[in-house]
């Protein structure tokens, strides 16, 4: 009987990891972003301070070459970007971080503002798309910003409130002229789950600009 009933918990303990497995591949999120995917919004383009400096992809930033900056895109996804005031069209590659100003969408490099012909006005209306992602994309989390300032102790004040309220909240400096303390909140494990909890902030803390962006391994 010793041997049945040792087959009998080999088979129940094969098929309790295999339900558990299979658990684990139902939760995986699948990728937020496909070829295909568009966003229209207000862009704007950023040269000197940051010309020359790393950008938050690790790559060193040259305005002259086609590259944007995104909250959320993976690193080197391409985009195709349209003006909707002229119709001009452009291909970038997300290398960066940003704008972290409420109500845009992007920043591209200033040899992409030139194409689309927004250099003087410094924003346009536009459209892209995703053209190509990267092949093999880094796992992704994401968080709420919820503030920018220039004086650190600020930032300090905001992060522990947000702490306090939401479990979770860290500084992150923006290097430039003048340099900018962000404050994130949270640590979500997708793009829908952090926009729940931008909107939990935005209706109890009464923080309208919160918006999500990615927390990046680079």
């Amino acid at each position: 009987m010793a041997k049945p009933r040792a087959l009998l918990a080999a088979l129940l303990l094969a098929l309790v990891l295999g339900g558990c497995a299979r658990k684990q591949r139902a939760q995986r999120i699948p990728p937020p972003v496909r070829v295909g995917y568009t966003e229209t919004g207000l862009a704007s383009w950023y040269g000197h301070p940051y010309h020359g400096r790393r950008a938050a992809d690790g790559e060193i930033y040259d305005m002259e070459q086609m590259t944007a900056a995104h909250r959320t895109l993976p690193f080197n996804t391409w985009i195709r970007v349209q003006n909707l005031d002229n119709q001009r069209t452009a291909d970038v590659r997300i290398i960066d971080r940003g704008p972290f100003v409420d109500g845009r969408i992007l920043d591209v490099s200033r040899a992409a503002a030139r194409s689309l012909q927004f250099l003087g006005p410094g924003t346009a209306r536009v459209r892209f798309e995703v053209i190509r992602l990267p092949d093999n994309p880094e796992p992704a989390l994401f968080a709420v910003q919820v503030g920018a300032f220039q004086d650190r102790r600020n930032a300090e004040r905001l992060r522990r409130r947000m702490e306090k309220q939401y479990g979770t909240a860290r500084l992150c400096r923006r290097d430039g002229t003048p340099s900018l303390w962000r404050v994130l909140v949270g640590s979500e494990p997708s793009e829908s789950a952090a926009g729940e909890l931008a909107n939990r902030i935005r209706r109890d803390s009464h923080e309208n600009t919160a918006f999500v962006v990615r927390l990046d391994t680079v």
